[in-house]
């Protein structure tokens, strides 16, 4: 019986530890206070401001190379419609610009990695 109880225990013990190591690999907050969108191929965090818009991009958690991507931002308010396009700035994309960026504003981010197709996330200002 106590054999029994151990055996429980160790199996809950290894399930919970496991658990916690999925959970920190694939870590999906917002961490530059922007909105996080995940895709098929890649993640993104969307940070736009009026003057500026920063997009990180991860692969599912992982850092990506940014040599030689671009990708742009399409901002949508009712009927105006903004583009602005996206270039490689540290460890993110960005685009620099005039922006109506407020509650309800849409947008899509496209963006190609070197060398592979585009990934598109649509989002929405909160």
């Amino acid at each position: 019986m106590f054999i029994k109880h151990i055996a429980v225990a160790a199996a809950a013990v290894a399930f919970g530890f496991s658990g916690a190591a999925i959970a920190q690999k694939d870590d999906h907050a917002a961490k530059h206070g922007g909105i996080f969108v995940e895709t098929k191929a890649l993640d993104f965090e969307i940070v736009p401001k009026a003057e500026v818009i920063h997009v990180y991009v991860s692969d599912h958690g992982k850092p990506v190379k940014l040599e030689g991507a671009k990708g742009k931002v399409t901002l949508l308010n009712g009927s105006d419609k903004t583009e602005v396009d996206l270039a490689p700035a540290g460890d993110k994309l960005e685009g620099k610009g005039t922006f109506k960026v407020a509650k309800g504003t849409k947008g899509i981010a496209a963006v190609s990695l070197a060398g592979k197709p585009a990934a598109t996330a649509r989002f929405e200002v909160k």
